[in-house]
């Protein structure tokens, strides 16, 4: 577990951090996730780095044993908590799935401003974060997975994505980690 490098033009993805996901029974408390993330954002933007803020405004259209959910949401669920709050300069990308770059804009949004590299942070886990990383790889990015700053709705789920998923995907390590490699460019 080690982040090494990262590329000139890196962007941060942080995924899911709204009302309706945070509100969720997750391993770890949200709250420090979000300060996490929230410090990863305030150094990319620090350096005029690109930072993505995904949301998630429904599922996939595909049947599933654990169902979907039945009714309507409260109106705040996809809106993202204060310390997202986006900014004129930032991507916001609404998914309906799991992963940010299916059926979005982010590779196009990426590509124009040249990133080679993403920094992932969010909730959950084996979930939005762990399908937005292979995406990220599958599309040829470097992938960087701030581990401290992520949580899921299971412990299990979460610890398989740590310890077996990431590192297949790119390089994991902390948030002060990526702070520092932040730091240097």
């Amino acid at each position: 577990m080690a982040v090494t490098t990262l590329d000139a033009k890196t962007a941060l993805i942080v995924i899911d951090l709204q009302h309706g996901i945070v509100a969720l029974p997750v391993v770890h408390e949200p709250q420090p996730i979000i300060d996490l993330c929230a410090q990863l954002k305030d150094a990319f933007h620090a350096k005029d780095l690109p930072v993505v803020l995904v949301n998630v405004a429904g599922g996939a259209p595909g049947r599933n044993e654990q169902g979907g959910h039945s009714g309507e949401l409260p109106a705040d669920w996809a809106t993202l908590v204060p310390e997202m709050t986006p900014q004129q300069e930032d991507i916001t990308i609404t998914k309906h799935s799991w992963g940010a770059f299916n059926n979005t804009p982010l590779h196009e949004e990426l590509q124009k401003r040249g990133v080679t590299q993403v920094v992932i942070c969010g909730i959950a886990t084996s979930i939005g974060v762990e399908s937005t990383a292979r995406q990220a790889y599958e599309l040829g990015y470097n992938v960087t997975l701030a581990v401290d700053a992520m949580t899921d709705l299971n412990a299990d789920t979460h610890t398989n994505s740590v310890k077996l998923i990431f590192p297949r995907l790119g390089e994991t390590g902390s948030t002060q980690e990526v702070l520092a490699q932040v730091s240097a460019l």
